[in-house]
């Protein structure tokens, strides 16, 4: 990693501020690979998990990258992966132990641990709880049977059930994962999947579209999978239904009850700032006069050994001012109250006229609607996401 001197030294960028912190943390391994799945995860094929060398690993990582958020408090730390509840609790305390060392975390930071039912055992949870984690995100994606086997999952729906009433029963907060638009559903099975999940009552629920990502079991062996029409159908009911539970959709893939959005995933929407730590983990850190992305080794083997030798980076790269409206519109975009266009200035240090011209093109496909402070996606727009955002690429 270079010397901190080289992030402060001159640059294209005159940023007033730097933008919240966030910390993730990348635990990569699976008991199975899903079929769908194209994150950096790892089967463990038997093998014992390397839980101390691997979090050694990360704290030395993280040690290398302090000079870069010297100062800065963090406001949310995710660990994500693969499968993070494979980590025994003890692990996992002493991870949030050695992370409470080393950074300045807000007095109320958000502390997510992504967890899956096939993980789940008893008291597992409250462990997790007890260690410091004060959100879980229940990796569920469907309460049915036959497509939780189509899925790849390990976990059947009555582990499911049960590992998300262990999450209710320890966390104010937590968050179900939930998957549509799969091998031979119907919307009638949608339906079902949804009455259940709400039944459960969470605070927070996350949908995705099953997509068929290169390089996965999918994109070799494709599923039949449900036509256009009938996934559009499938996600307007998912918003009916989660209104009438309370939940309002405030992000494209999320909906939350009243105080209950998730902080971390805010951030990253909103452009904010995130060291990445963790085989495969990226990272977005802003400095006044540039934003630098970088990338860890992926492979787990091979990140362990560099990040213990202190150069866990292997990719990294200043962003462009060409590329910033776009990358900044990525994000702001997937918000459904959108954004104040005085942050695009503070978060890019970019002045407005930077997004002129994809700003009047959108306007004038009703894809947004603004006024003299604030830009949000139409219902159209927020339909068309994709159409939206990618008038703001750069030529």
């Amino acid at each position: 990693m270079k010397d901190v001197q080289h992030y402060m030294r001159a640059g294209t960028l005159q940023l007033a501020a730097l933008p919240p912190l966030s910390l993730y943390v990348h635990l990569p391994w699976c008991i199975k690979k899903c079929p769908y799945c194209d994150f950096n995860s790892h089967e463990m094929a038997g093998a014992e998990l390397p839980e101390q060398r691997y979090i050694d690993a990360l704290i030395a990582d993280l040690e290398a990258s302090l000079p870069l958020i010297w100062g800065r408090s963090v406001h949310s730390i995710f660990i994500g992966g693969g499968t993070p509840s494979l980590f025994s609790p003890a692990a996992i305390d002493r991870l949030l132990a050695e992370l409470r060392a080393r950074l300045r975390l807000d007095a109320d930071c958000e502390i997510t641990l992504e967890a899956n039912p096939g993980t789940f055992e008893k008291d597992r949870f409250k462990a997790f709880r007890h260690a410091g984690v004060t959100r879980l995100s229940v990796g569920v994606q469907s309460f049915n049977d036959a497509h939780l086997k189509a899925l790849g999952r390990v976990h059947d729906s009555a582990q499911a059930i049960a590992a998300v009433q262990e999450a209710a029963a320890n966390f104010e907060t937590f968050n179900l994962d939930i998957m549509y638009a799969l091998p031979g559903q119907t919307l009638a099975d949608l339906e079902k999947d949804m009455r259940q999940a709400l039944a459960l009552s969470p605070p927070h629920i996350s949908i995705y579209h099953l997509t068929i990502e290169p390089n996965t079991y999918f994109a070799k062996f494709p599923p039949v999978i449900p036509e256009e029409d009938l996934a559009y159908a499938m996600l307007d009911r998912i918003t009916e239904m989660t209104a009438q539970a309370g939940m309002q959709r405030y992000e494209v893939s999320a909906y939350a009850k009243p105080g209950h959005r998730c902080f971390h995933n805010l951030n990253y929407w909103q452009f904010g700032d995130y060291l990445g730590i963790g085989a495969g983990a990226h990272s977005k850190l802003s400095f006044a006069h540039r934003i630098v992305r970088q990338v860890r080794w992926r492979e787990p083997g091979l990140y362990t050994e560099n990040a213990l030798a202190g150069e866990a980076v292997t990719q990294e790269a200043e962003v462009s001012r060409a590329d910033l409206p776009f990358e900044y519109m990525l994000n702001a975009l997937r918000l459904r109250d959108g954004f104040n266009l005085q942050d695009f200035t503070e978060k890019t240090g970019l002045p407005l006229s930077a997004l002129q011209t994809g700003l009047d093109e959108a306007e004038r496909k009703g894809l947004i609607e603004r006024d003299l402070t604030r830009l949000r996606p139409t219902e159209r727009g927020f339909d068309f996401l994709n159409d939206l955002q990618s008038l703001f690429l750069s030529d």
